[in-house]
């Protein structure tokens, strides 16, 4: 049952994701993915959320993610 629900998850919840992978910790990346999962019930993404999240998706890399385009690619700055 709980595969089917993985694929059932958002954009903004994907994005949520890997930007959790981008920690090297493990204990780091298990509590971010357990934070994002508690905020995804907490504040439902709206449609227009989704929207940009499905853009942010593919341009966020962990690689580049300290730079200024990096967070802007990853929606952590404007």
């Amino acid at each position: 049952m709980l595969l089917g629900l993985s694929s059932c998850k958002g954009n903004c919840r994907q994005l949520s994701e890997k930007l959790c992978d981008c920690f090297t910790n493990s204990a780091e990346r298990e509590t971010c993915l357990r934070r994002a999962s508690s905020e995804e019930a907490r504040v439902s993404p709206t449609a227009d959320d989704e929207a940009t999240c499905k853009t942010l998706l593919a341009g966020c890399d962990c690689h580049t993610i300290d730079t200024p385009e990096g967070k802007r690619n990853c929606g952590l700055a404007r």
